[in-house]
């Protein structure tokens, strides 16, 4: 199990639990602060993770800006590689193709599932969506990670 599922499993039994772990995520890589995520699930080939639409992440259409569902979607897409991934294979995202699929407003669900057998070293694609609160997909996505063996000390 990776430290970062064994950190979520302990705080997630806490009040606030996964409010916390998001903090604590956005913390360790701040730019994923400026999206305000929450990560309501975060297990072994699934990963969770809602945003509420604000002024701040809009663009001048009123909608939530490009750059926010792409990086809702490098969260949610490394999170699931992150819980999935063995102990002595690592992991980085090397592309990302977006295709957007109609404007996103009010609050959006980034969900995304992985077969664990398909973490071998190399390329991986990892397609998911973001959808809006009605269910609707706003955004198509793959990001392709990069898995290799982790370096021994």
């Amino acid at each position: 199990m990776s430290k970062t599922l064994a950190i979520y499993k302990k705080l997630t039994k806490l009040p606030f639990g996964n409010f916390i772990f998001s903090q604590a995520v956005s913390f360790q890589a701040p730019f994923f602060r400026t999206i305000h995520p929450l990560i309501t699930d975060f297990r072994p080939g699934y990963c969770r993770v809602e945003i509420k639409d604000r002024r701040s992440i809009q663009n001048h259409f009123r909608t939530i800006h490009a750059g926010a569902l792409c990086t809702l979607s490098e969260l949610v897409g490394g999170l699931t590689v992150e819980a999935t991934i063995p102990n002595h294979l690592r992991w980085i995202p090397r592309e990302m193709t977006v295709k957007y699929v109609k404007k996103a407003k009010g609050k959006l669900v980034g969900e995304c599932e992985l077969d664990a057998s398909l973490l071998q070293p190399g390329d991986v694609k990892l397609p998911f969506e973001i959808k809006d609160q009605t269910g609707q997909t706003v955004l198509k996505t793959e990001i392709v990670f990069y898995i290799s063996e982790r370096k021994t000390k």
